[in-house]
């Protein structure tokens, strides 16, 4: 992983093997990011994505293999409990143009995957929404 940081943004190059959602993490550690946006794209061969289902409050993950383009990556960055917190959506086309998505777990890069994180100065939390049962953003 490389990254550079211009004022309020860090441009991140992930290299092969290297998963999006740790490096991320690894990155906002390092430069003590508590708040911020995230957008990306690359290309990946292994991915963990999740759908919430709000009546059950659970979560339920789905596995795809193989090359893919990594064709969106949005999300943010909180904390929760003082500790960094990702949550990211991400979409992912295969070479049959058929595109999948949803709660980004995991995502394995297979060429390279270019990031951006912009920093806003501040820090949000997170606490549990007992109604839905997931991380909110405390306001």
């Amino acid at each position: 992983m490389f990254y550079k940081k211009f004022g309020d943004d860090i441009v991140i190059r992930l290299e092969i093997g290297e998963d999006v959602v740790t490096s991320v993490a690894k990155v906002c550690d390092a430069e003590k990011v508590k708040l911020g946006s995230v957008t990306g794209l690359g290309a990946v061969d292994h991915v963990v994505v999740g759908l919430y289902k709000v009546a059950e409050k659970k979560y339920y993950s789905n596995t795809f293999d193989g090359e893919m383009e990594m064709s969106s990556l949005v999300g943010n960055v909180t904390t929760k409990e003082g500790n960094t917190y990702l949550h990211f959506h991400a979409t992912f086309a295969g070479a049959d143009g058929k595109v999948i998505g949803g709660h980004l777990n995991e995502a394995k890069v297979s060429a390279t995957a270019e990031i951006f994180l912009h920093i806003i100065h501040g820090e949000v939390d997170r606490i549990v929404d007992d109604h839905t049962g997931l991380n909110v953003i405390k306001m």
